[in-house]
């Protein structure tokens, strides 16, 4: 049990979220899916959580444990073409995970995301969590265009607003 993550978790709130991520800042997200989903035909969420829950936080669970559960919960994998991707990040770990589905993932692979995930962690660590998370959505968004190109009158199968948990 590691006493300094379970320290910043319970200290940890939404209004960590807020602070980081106004609502001005989760607005400029929104547009960029939408932008950046006009150019393929994958769809991309974005979740941020300030911290676990008591339970899975004695568990053990991990950022990436965490992203896949929420995109479970948020349905990323239920696209035409499994092309839906989730960008997590959990605020109190300072970590973030990319979890693809599998039309995508299996064309790109895990380094892929992890490249894209580091890349962001890098802007974080600095405290530029917007242009941290719009650099992803970007980079996410040149993947999906490259694999899944958009098709005329192809329909947005998810809400393009970032979640905050």
């Amino acid at each position: 049990m590691n006493l300094i993550r379970i320290m910043r978790h319970l200290s940890s709130g939404r209004a960590a979220v807020r602070r980081v991520f106004p609502l001005r800042a989760l607005n400029a997200i929104e547009h960029a899916i939408r932008a950046t989903e006009a150019k393929h035909d994958g769809q991309i969420r974005f979740a941020v959580e300030a911290s676990l829950e008591l339970a899975p936080l004695f568990a053990g669970q991990t950022a990436q444990q965490r992203a896949i559960e929420v995109f479970s919960k948020l349905r990323v994998w239920d696209t035409e073409h499994n092309n839906g991707v989730l960008i997590y990040l959990l605020l109190a770990d300072h970590d973030v995970e990319i979890v693809a589905d599998r039309g995508i993932h299996v064309r790109l692979g895990k380094e892929i995301w992890e490249a894209i995930c580091r890349e962001m962690e890098t802007a974080f660590r600095a405290g530029h969590f917007e242009a941290g998370v719009l650099a992803g959505i970007h980079a996410v968004g040149e993947h999906l265009s490259r694999h899944f190109p958009a098709r005329r009158g192809k329909s947005n199968e998810m809400p393009d607003s970032p979640v905050v948990l």
